[in-house]
């Protein structure tokens, strides 16, 4: 009998979620994804010291000094973990602008610029490359802008459709809407989830998914921040999924069949679009406590790690 694993990559693109090195060459994926946090985690290990190491040397032979040295070197380490995971999978590496530029779509198109140019440098071919950016307003319109210029992007911290709609109204290439921190919110607010089809990050994956379907946007859906595999299971025929190893070897090890659950049936006629000028998208992200809360919370964390990451590199850096 054939494992979940190869049955879910039946009807979905699987997509590793760590910046770990060594994890990756252990699963089977298509494309992988990292974030400060994933980055963080690897970067502490001995094994990277040396990525960390070319980075500052980067960024000293380039900048004179202060925080454009350190941001640089920040941008170096990124790119050298995605250089690393680009020659072990064989479609899309995900790389995050700095979260602390989340509302400043100025700086994030510009440092999203430069992380391509590191990527040509080290012979990584754009094209293979996603630029991460949170879903904000800002965020959105960065990514319409490197839309333009042939830079692809991934908005990430998804929560809410309104989210969803503006990345698909702007063309952006892929979203990652965060199942798991989506249920996480729920239950903490009193909800009880038995399964995946009452799971509310679930839901908001499928309804995302119908969503596009109904008006025709061709931006790719990826969920993302899985904490079981009934989550997983439950949106299989999803364009994408981004799954953690751990969660990956979970469904490597179980056999059975894999049933799919999204884009089986054609979406509902009732679908409405949303009408998502600035004024509104605000008001409707205003209006969704989970939504605007875990947005918050994700930039808030992408931002400390990021800090802690400057620290380790501040550290390697001279005087």
């Amino acid at each position: 009998m054939t494992d979940k694993l190869a049955g879910l990559a039946r009807h979905t693109v699987i997509v590793a979620d760590t910046g770990d090195i060594a994890q990756i060459k252990a699963v089977r994926a298509e494309d992988c994804t990292t974030n400060p946090s994933l980055i963080l985690k690897a970067a502490s290990k001995p094994e990277y010291a040396a990525l960390m190491d070319d980075a500052v040397a980067y960024a000293v032979a380039r900048e004179r000094g202060g925080e454009a040295r350190l941001e640089l070197a920040l941008d170096k380490l990124a790119v050298n973990f995605g250089a690393e995971l680009s020659r072990i999978v064989p479609g899309y590496v995900s790389t995050e602008v700095d979260a602390r530029l989340s509302f400043d779509t100025a700086r994030t198109v510009k440092r999203a610029e430069r992380l391509i140019a590191i990527y040509r440098e080290a012979g990584v071919d754009p094209s293979r490359i996603l630029i991460k950016i949170a879903a904000t307003w800002e965020g959105v319109r960065a990514a319409a802008e490197l839309k333009e210029k042939g830079i692809a992007c991934n908005l990430t911290l998804i929560f809410a459709k309104a989210q969803a709609a503006l990345c698909g109204a702007a063309g952006v290439f892929l979203i990652s809407p965060f199942v798991g921190r989506i249920t996480d919110w729920h239950k903490a607010h009193g909800t009880v989830v038995t399964s995946a089809e009452d799971d509310p990050g679930v839901r908001s994956v499928r309804e995302i998914y119908d969503y596009f379907r109904a008006f025709g946007y061709k931006t790719v859906v990826m969920g993302a921040s899985f904490r079981n595999t009934d989550q997983i299971l439950g949106l299989a025929g999803c364009d994408r999924l981004t799954i953690s190893p751990n969660l990956l070897e979970e469904l490597r090890a179980a056999e059975g069949p894999v049933e799919r659950h999204l884009g089986a049936n054609p979406p509902s006629r009732d679908i409405r679009p949303l009408d998502l000028d600035e004024t509104n998208f605000r008001w409707q992200l205003n209006e969704d406590a989970m939504a605007t809360e875990k947005l918050a919370e994700g930039i808030r964390q992408f931002g400390k790690d990021t800090e802690t990451l400057c620290g380790l590199l501040r550290a390697r850096l001279p005087a």
